[in-house]
């Protein structure tokens, strides 16, 4: 095994996919480009007094799984304001949106189950699947006609079509009412992962309510949303919102949900209160989606040639497709060097030959963030062209 891990280790050195943590330091003058705190609420001061005062009446841990003494007040209101927000019947909610794909996948797969994925989906749904016995079929990236094809002379009593409502990785958006209409037709499941539309998606007085409130989607029988707490919610955990039939399979049958410790009570109440900030400042998402213009704007002069230098998209995630994997790393490092954290993506995060940086917008970032941001990236990519 020991010399296994040494070719290992090797062959990712020669790849140029080392990966190793990023110390972050308190208070530290970086531009974040980096971070999933898409609202600005992981340092709100209103989040953190809500965490205070959890800690003082309930403690730092949970204690036991929901199922044991894990339950507070603190989950049941969380579960009630999430339902309410999204527009779904009911929801549960998990110690990690990777452990609520986890629950629910499992929960509903095996032998019986057709799942048929979108080739993007993120790696904790197709842990899921794999775990979940069931056979898995993936589609073209946001293919409707690939999908309905997958699902065509199903032997499967049961199936499952899953995708992400905007992709972590390229920020576009998957075609849902479409998907919902193939669900339908096919006496299927949708399940759409939420965790990068949360807080940020929905206009009006829906904004920052997610893709699917207020759409056909919120509350159908055939939908199942999942959704982290630990992105634009600021704080941590996860939940999975659907029916209410279907909440009482997961508390049965989700093994992720069973046999965990259930989320600390400060991360409900951040979470919670973060729902409560959502809701009353719909300038947050907003903000959100103007940086990113701003953003995609700024970097689209980079090489001296509009449009190339950055994919843009409609969510709060901008990419910019590097030529390899070598070359995002060192891009990405030279960018920190010069005070701006970004994204880096290259396999097994993104296939071969998609190597990017990404680029998160934040409703915080202010003006000089973005020209800083988009002044030093534009003489890194010309450096690097």
């Amino acid at each position: 095994m020991t010399q296994w891990l040494e070719e290992q280790a090797r062959v990712r050195e020669r790849r140029g996919l080392v990966r190793s943590p990023l110390l972050r330091v308190a208070n530290d003058r970086m531009v974040d480009l980096a971070s999933n705190d898409y609202l600005g609420l992981a340092t709100d001061a209103r989040l953190a007094e809500a965490a205070r005062e959890a800690i003082a009446k309930w403690g730092t841990g949970a204690t036991s799984s929901r199922l044991v003494a894990g339950t507070t007040e603190l989950h049941v209101e969380l579960e009630h304001e999430l339902a309410q927000l999204t527009g779904m019947d009911a929801a549960l909610v998990f110690s990690s949106g990777y452990l609520a794909n986890l629950g629910v996948t499992t929960a509903l797969g095996g032998p019986g189950t057709l799942i048929v994925a979108d080739e993007q989906c993120h790696a904790s749904l197709i842990d899921g699947f794999r775990l979940s016995r069931s056979e898995v079929r993936k589609f073209r990236h946001s293919s409707v006609q690939d999908a309905a094809d997958k699902l065509a002379n199903r032997t499967q009593p049961r199936a499952l079509i899953a995708v992400e409502s905007i992709y972590s990785v390229g920020g576009d958006a998957a075609p849902l009412s479409e998907l919902l209409a193939l669900a339908e037709g096919h006496d299927a499941m949708l399940l759409v992962d939420e965790a990068h539309s949360l807080g940020v998606s929905g206009s009006g007085s829906n904004a920052g309510w997610g893709a699917i409130a207020g759409t056909r989607l919120a509350g159908h029988p055939n939908v199942i949303v999942t959704a982290t707490l630990s992105k634009a919610l600021g704080s941590q955990g996860g939940a999975v919102l659907g029916s209410l039939l279907l909440r009482e399979h997961l508390v049965n049958r989700a093994r992720s949900f069973v046999f965990d410790t259930a989320l600390a009570p400060p991360a409900a109440a951040a979470a919670l209160a973060a729902v409560g900030v959502i809701k009353a400042e719909p300038w947050r998402a907003a903000a959100v989606h103007h940086n990113a213009a701003a953003l995609a704007t700024g970097l689209q002069a980079a090489q001296g040639r509009p449009g190339t230098a950055v994919d843009r998209s409609l969510g709060a995630v901008q990419s910019i497709p590097m030529a390899s994997a070598e070359a995002a790393l060192a891009a990405a490092r030279a960018a920190h060097e010069a005070g701006v954290r970004v994204g880096c993506f290259r396999p097994p995060s993104v296939p071969d030959g998609v190597s990017r940086l990404r680029l998160t917008a934040r409703a915080t970032l202010t003006s000089a963030d973005i020209d800083q941001a988009c002044a030093t990236l534009r003489s890194i990519l010309e450096r690097t062209s």
